[in-house]
């Protein structure tokens, strides 16, 4: 599979990346030549501000940024409305926080996060307690398994006005319960925030089965542009909230004393938009649906089975959360003993593999596990079983190059 989908992407055919091994894939995919063509056609055919001018060429810029947003709903199974394009998922998130959050939640409530999370799904929460004067709760996962017991989700109850929770952690691989938690969470009167930045880019999400009252991604993370991202959110709680940005296009009228707002969901997209983005987010939906998520998850849990077999065979090298590799969406985050994992990551950098290192914006998340920097490496649709076994044998060798002896 992955030989036959490796040819779309152009960054490695590119002389200065002859030999690279990318598993950084949880940072940033990398972009099919359809999707660099999207944008770049958008630009050389239907380049004008959308929505504003009554002319040809703005039209179909209007086509083209509306007929994004429809491929997006089709791909969550939403409503067109429901869909509002912001720069990424952090600022998806923040625009529930400034404006369902300010206005819904008050002192004495509670929101419930788990411990898991990025930071970007942690930060607006820490804001908006600090705020209103609620109280952030953490729901704690098992260390070993990275799984959320049961008993966790006790801790939403009927004091919690909000739960915020990442589909899937960018840490330690592991799916969340959401559906079950969005039930939860409206049981007791709650709404539900869905982190996916690391769901969308890895199996089929329908918002609707979920339940989810809002559901965040971000374009760059499923081979589409950075600078476009994806809020979801139920078109009932969207119409009672009020903007978060003001300014161009998200009003109906405006007078010296106020103005109204525009129906959703322009009411949240205010300025210029990014359109070439979202034409481009819209391929990047496309080229994934047409591979089909069957297929892109047989090839995660086999390459992670590979690369955790051939890790677990390397002395001092160990591996963080699950030891099911179906249970990590290619994500595999380690610790070499005595190495720092910055260490790791630069000396295998010097090989041409490219992993993260460092906290991964989750930093209570490894206050929590004791670890407080780890090595990750992701992998995609378009990564082979031979870089598994390269990068295998490279980490073999790591700490002996740090000059340990064994």
């Amino acid at each position: 599979m992955s030989n036959l989908y490796r040819k779309d992407f152009p960054i490695f055919d590119a002389p200065e990346n002859s030999g690279l091994i990318y598993f950084d894939n949880a940072a940033t995919t990398q972009r099919p030549k359809c999707v660099i063509d999207a944008v770049s056609g958008f630009y050389k055919k239907n380049n004008a501000n959308p929505l504003r001018g009554l002319y040809d060429l703005s039209g179909r810029a209007t086509e083209a940024y509306e007929n994004a947003r429809h491929t997006t709903a089709d791909f969550l199974n939403a409503k067109d409305c429901e869909i509002i394009f912001t720069r990424n998922a952090s600022e998806s998130l923040n625009l529930v926080a400034y404006t369902w959050g300010m206005a819904n939640v008050s002192s004495g409530d509670e929101i419930a996060v788990c411990i898991s999370e990025h930071h970007s799904n942690i930060l607006p929460w820490q804001m908006l307690s600090q705020a209103k004067g609620a109280k952030l709760v953490f729901m704690e996962c098992n260390p070993k398994t990275a799984e959320l017991p049961e008993t966790e989700l006790d801790k939403i109850n009927a004091r919690t006005k909000l739960v915020a929770v990442g589909h899937v952690s960018n840490v330690l691989g592991i799916t969340n319960p959401v559906k079950e938690i969005a039930s939860r969470a409206h049981a007791v009167g709650a709404v539900c925030v869905v982190d996916g930045a690391q769901a969308v880019p890895h199996f089929k999400v329908d918002v609707k089965d979920i339940g989810a009252d809002f559901y965040a991604f971000s374009g760059h993370k499923i081979c589409g542009p950075m600078g476009i991202g994806v809020l979801y959110g139920k078109k009932e709680l969207l119409e009672e909230m009020p903007p978060f940005l003001r300014g161009g296009e998200m009003i109906e009228y405006v007078t010296r004393e106020g103005a109204t707002w525009a129906e959703l969901p322009h009411k949240f997209e205010a300025g210029t938009v990014n359109a070439s983005g979202a034409v481009g987010l819209a391929s990047a939906l496309e080229y994934v649906h047409q591979i089909g998520f069957d297929e892109i998850v047989r090839h995660d849990n086999r390459l992670t089975s590979v690369l955790m077999e051939e890790m677990n065979r390397i002395p001092h090298v160990s591996v963080v959360g699950s030891e099911n590799p179906e249970k990590h969406c290619g994500i595999v985050t380690f610790t070499i003993d005595g190495v720092h994992p910055h260490d790791i990551a630069s000396v295998l950098d010097s090989e041409k593999i490219a992993i993260r290192a460092g906290h991964h914006c989750a930093q209570p998340l490894g206050a929590y596990l004791g670890l407080p920097a780890t090595a990750r490496a992701s992998l995609y649709f378009y990564n082979t079983e031979e870089e598994v076994r390269i990068f295998a044998e490279k980490l073999r060798n790591v700490r002996r190059w740090m000059g340990f002896k064994d």
